[in-house]
């Protein structure tokens, strides 16, 4: 496997582990009781950007490391998968 499929598996993994991260320990200024004009009642309190950056790399960097290590040195990748598809005859 190539430096830059490894890499572009890791990009995918990372953003879909950025959108389940982003709602973790979120408060809305509706919960706070401190909406600031112009804004909507759902909108953060204080948004750690960093934070969640650093937890969305290190979570995907443990799925990926699962990952690799099943895939590369097991062969438990999709291809391991059965399928059972109609044979056309």
């Amino acid at each position: 496997m190539t430096w830059f499929s490894i890499f572009a598996v890791y990009f995918v993994i990372w953003w879909i582990t950025l959108f389940a991260v982003l709602p973790l320990g979120m408060r809305t200024q509706a919960e706070d009781n401190h909406v600031v004009p112009g804004t909507v009642e759902s909108a953060p309190t204080r948004f750690r950007g960093w934070r969640v950056v650093i937890i969305t790399s290190v979570l995907a960097a443990v799925i990926h490391i699962g990952w690799y290590v099943l895939a590369d040195r097991f062969g438990l990748d999709f291809d391991a998968i059965p399928r059972f598809a109609p044979k056309f005859y």
